[in-house]
């Protein structure tokens, strides 16, 4: 009895600090359905000679907005009933876990792909001193942000190797966010941030400007691109995408929103590939058409999409299989296939007149390469060295967590057994005490 006691106890603890949450596969398949949309749209950015209205996959930066609207829903899922019994250095440590090991995977292979991505829309890498080459690797490994004035490419990103890194100092700052005070507020409090930061939102899709921060943003006027610099501009456009759709993730989480339809994976990805696939939104005096689309989408579209993919457990075993291929592959494609775009813009610089064949041919070759390269860093790097840090610093601290409550379980059950000698004790003397009335 006493040993199916502490293996009960051993159980519980293990349970609670290392089970996984059934997981919204549909969730995980829209994740990767947004990351691939995200690559073709780079494809198509290489020949929009930088303006976004020649676009042909024209709102694929989206992404990043429906990113985070899922980061709001999946943190709040994952974690908001386990802090009576996690840490705030536990959250941290899985975090980290979960996301830094592709980061640094994104960052050393823009490193080796650096040079090749050499060209005249690149002007920085001709003339790159060594010591600020190896800065920035040693930086961008550590998620330390590059100023503009230490670029090493020229196009004023926080990774000159790896520019989508700018969301992960997003996504790093939010979750420091989330633990320190956002789980903590009320859900009527979360919903007045969503609320605010909404308008911050339609501010910066409409280009109101009310904080007189957008000047450098003619090219970008009345669209959410932007937030990959250390700019006030930049900053501000990277807060604004980070905030509402955080929140509303979360607030959906809060409030249980499920929208329960069948073939909810085929909708939501449908919704989605439209959304983000459609072209620029009026021109001229009517370019403002663009921002309220835009709006439109993140504020309305998206939460919608998440609680539609929440409300779905879906059961068929193609759809599950079709969901984790993609949920697999969605972060690391999605975190290392940029450095073969800047090759790829290598190319385009020097080779702008040649065929169409032969962009085509080089763009499906590239994506190759990335799937390819995804696939690979999965199965032989990123799941094997999650596992390892998850036993290094999880585990192990589960098992001492164990040993300390065996040891507190025997001491309690030393105690009881000693109160029942106690108890014998007492009986056996009141007994005795009896006899001798009997007797006398």
């Amino acid at each position: 009895m006493e040993e199916e006691e502490k293996k009960k106890l051993s159980e519980e603890q293990k349970s609670m600090l290392l089970r996984s949450k059934q997981r919204y596969e549909i969730l995980d398949g829209l994740r990767g359905v947004a990351s691939l949309i995200v690559i073709i749209f780079h494809f198509f950015e290489l020949y929009s000679f930088g303006n976004p209205s020649e676009q042909i996959i024209n709102h694929g930066y989206l992404a990043v907005d429906f990113f985070y609207v899922l980061s709001g829903f999946i943190l709040g899922y994952a974690y908001d009933d386990r802090w009576n019994r996690m840490s705030l250095w536990d959250f941290y440590k899985r975090r980290l876990i979960r996301l830094h090991p592709m980061v640094i995977a994104g960052s050393l292979i823009g490193a080796c792909y650096y040079f090749l991505g050499e060209g005249s829309n690149c002007p920085n890498i001709e003339s790159v001193k060594p010591y600020y080459f190896f800065l920035t690797i040693i930086m961008n490994l550590l998620m330390i942000p590059t100023p503009v004035e230490m670029d090493i490419r020229g196009w004023g990103e926080t990774n000159s190797f790896n520019g989508p890194n700018w969301t992960l100092s997003y996504e790093y700052l939010i979750n420091i966010l989330y633990s320190l005070v956002i789980r903590r507020l009320h859900t009527i409090i979360i919903g007045i941030l969503a609320l605010l930061s909404s308008l911050l939102l339609v501010n910066l899709a409409l280009n109101f400007d009310i904080f007189k921060v957008m000047q450098e943003r003619e090219s970008n006027k009345y669209t959410v691109i932007g937030g990959w610099s250390l700019t006030s501009c930049e900053l501000y456009v990277g807060f604004t995408r980070l905030f509402y759709p955080f929140f509303a993730g979360y607030l959906v989480y809060r409030l249980k929103l499920k929208i329960k339809i069948p073939c909810s994976f085929i909708i939501c990805s449908l919704i989605l590939i439209i959304f983000l696939c459609f072209p620029r939104v009026g021109s001229g005096d009517y370019a403002y058409f663009n921002g309220i689309y835009e709006a439109s989408v993140i504020i309305l579209i998206f939460p919608l999409v998440i609680m539609i993919g929440a409300g779905d457990n879906t059961n068929n075993e193609i759809i599950i299989k079709i969901c984790k291929f993609l949920g697999d592959i969605s972060y690391p494609i999605y975190i290392t296939h940029y450095p073969i775009i800047y090759m790829n813009s290598g190319w385009t610089a020097y080779h702008m007149d040649d065929s169409l064949f032969n962009k085509i041919m080089l763009s499906i070759g590239s994506f190759v390469i990335m799937m390819f390269n995804a696939y690979s860093l999965v199965e032989l790097y990123d799941k094997p060295v999650r596992k390892w840090l998850a036993d290094k610093y999880i585990v192990k601290k589960l098992k001492k967590e164990e040993n300390n409550n065996k040891m507190n379980y025997n001491r309690i059950n030393d105690s009881v057994l000693d109160g029942e000698d106690d108890k014998k004790k007492i009986v056996l003397k009141e007994n005795d005490e009896s006899n001798n009335i009997n007797e006398k």
